[in-house]
């Protein structure tokens, strides 16, 4: 995404290079809900968290922060 690419140059602000990035350790909870995946792969699933206690653990956890997601 455009918003994660580095913009050493001018020419790259120009393009809109890292416009309305948002780290994330300035947020509560060190966390901001944005979108790191490009548009072509950002509906792919890439982890799906298994039936047994520590990934239920994680599971509760990624459901609170990615409200997006249904797991």
């Amino acid at each position: 995404p455009l918003h994660l690419r580095n913009a050493p140059t001018k020419l790259m602000k120009e393009l809109g290079s890292g416009t309305n990035y948002q780290y994330a350790h300035d947020h509560p909870g060190n966390f901001k809900e944005q979108e790191y995946m490009p548009k072509e792969i950002k509906a792919t699933t890439v982890y799906s968290p298994g039936n047994n206690p520590k990934e239920n653990t994680l599971k509760d956890w990624l459901k609170k922060l990615w409200k997006k997601y249904d797991y």
